[in-house]
């Protein structure tokens, strides 16, 4: 007989019926009551942090009880491109673009703009390497904070921002917008009452890691660039375009992604698009608030390049460990594998599997999920760059009523470490025992060395 958990369908009508009615009352008193709180008419005044693609879709996803009263991105080209939008973008910043642009404030250090400027809130959507210094100084200055995924660079950061959300109590939505969309919402749910009976193992796609340190040929520093502000708390480097410019050229036929091919900058695929499905799995397995202890990776008998060639240069001898599989395994004993050649994630369980994608999911046997959400709740996450527009939504609905997000701070915090621990396995290449509850690798100083990274004296954490 198909089954149905019933705490599954009245969570999720709940928290649907919630979504559809947020928004609708702003609580005056909190408002009054929250130092940062200025805004007149019931608009929350945000700054943005990084204008590039991913900044730019953020800024055209807002719903009209936001205004963007200030931008900023170390590149001052890009802030002139985001106020006058050229090709694709005019349609995407068209709204902006006609009203709020030419009043808008331009900063080139964020530092500057979070001290001189009257906000509410920020959208943080930066390089990963700035993401733990503009998430900390945002909320010393009191603002509530929308932060792109993966939400850290490093462990230690991710729970130092974790921690400043607890002291400061400000609201903070991860830009991991799976959490907000209804077919993984009700999925994850469906899992986690057990509808899956008992899950033993989960399979994730073998997202690639990043590449070692960037040797690049220089080129002169453009006009309007603050390098050093852009390496932030990284070495000092030569300038190379290849570096700091992501999705805006091709490189041997490959879509350049800049920053986020090099460890000092980003875990890659790994914590990129990695973060979307390791979010869903803790969600599904009930981990938000821990991860698993065990993690290893595992030579394979060929690298996987095919279902990434658009997206990571072919591996080299040198580099191969970051193609690698991965296992983890936690505490109850249920294994997480990165495998080579899945596109999806897989879940099994003695009842049945489930295969799960983005806003998507179909469970054998067949029968076994009765009245899932509506097909045409899909209608609105389609479209290029506007499929955050929801999660938005929810985070500012949020900041009105100062309840939590659907992806808060400790849920991104969980979801990044795991993606990190699957990159330290494969650097180190041994077994590695991890104590989810310290934050720490067990009997293992080196493992522990890569838990964080020192930094810049420019761009030390401030805490």
């Amino acid at each position: 007989m198909p089954i149905q958990s019933n705490s599954t369908r009245r969570r999720f009508l709940k928290q649907a019926a919630l979504t559809s009615l947020a928004g609708q009352a702003w609580h005056s008193s909190l408002a009054s009551e929250t130092p940062s709180r200025r805004s007149v008419n019931d608009i929350v005044r945000l700054g943005v942090i990084g204008t590039g693609v991913r900044g730019k879709y953020l800024i055209g996803n807002l719903p009209p009880t936001a205004q963007v009263t200030s931008i900023c991105d170390s590149a001052m080209s890009r802030v002139a491109e985001t106020l006058q939008p050229r090709k694709g973008f005019r349609a995407v910043l068209g709204k902006f673009s006609e009203s709020d642009a030419a009043r808008c404030a331009t900063y080139q250090d964020y530092r500057k703009m979070l001290n001189d400027e009257q906000l509410d809130a920020v959208i943080i959507a930066t390089p990963d390497h700035h993401h733990a210094q503009a998430g900390l100084l945002a909320m010393q200055a009191g603002l509530d904070v929308y932060i792109e995924k993966p939400l850290s660079l490093t462990i230690r950061e991710g729970r130092l921002l974790a921690d400043m959300v607890k002291k400061t109590e400000r609201v903070v939505q991860v830009g991991s917008q799976q959490r907000t969309m209804e077919f993984n919402r009700f999925a994850c749910e469906f899992v986690r009452d057990g509808g899956l009976g008992q899950v033993a193992k989960v399979e994730l796609p073998n997202y690639p890691g990043p590449l070692g340190d960037p040797r690049l040929p220089a080129d002169p520093i453009p006009t309007g660039l603050d390098w050093d502000l852009f390496l932030g708390p990284t070495r000092l480097r030569d300038h190379s375009r290849r570096l700091w410019v992501k999705d805006e050229f091709r490189v041997e036929g490959l879509l350049w992604r800049g920053w986020d091919l090099w460890r000092a900058f980003s875990g890659h695929l790994m914590t990129n698009w990695g973060a979307h499905s390791v979010d869903m799995v803790q969600y599904a397995l009930g981990r938000d608030d821990t991860g698993p202890v065990e993690v290893r990776a595992v030579q394979p008998d060929a690298l996987e390049w095919k279902n990434w060639r658009h997206k990571t240069p072919r591996p080299t001898a040198a580099d191969e460990r970051r193609f690698w599989p991965v296992i983890m395994r936690y505490s109850d004993g249920v294994e997480v594998h990165f495998v080579r050649g899945k596109t999806s994630t897989l879940i099994h369980g003695t009842k049945g599997r489930m295969r799960m994608s983005r806003n998507r999911f179909s469970v054998k046997p067949h029968g076994l999920v009765k009245d899932p959400p509506d097909e045409q709740l899909k209608e609105k996450w389609k479209g290029r760059g506007y499929v955050a527009r929801p999660h938005l939504e929810n985070w500012l609905d949020c900041v009105r009523t100062r309840e939590i997000p659907n992806a808060p701070i400790e849920v991104g915090h969980r979801t990044a470490t795991v993606c990190h621990l699957a990159n330290i396995a494969r650097e180190l290449n041994r077994p590695l025992k991890w104590n989810p509850e310290v934050e720490r690798f067990e009997d293992d100083d080196q493992a522990n060395q890569l838990v964080d990274r020192p930094r810049r004296g420019n761009f030390r954490l401030p805490v």
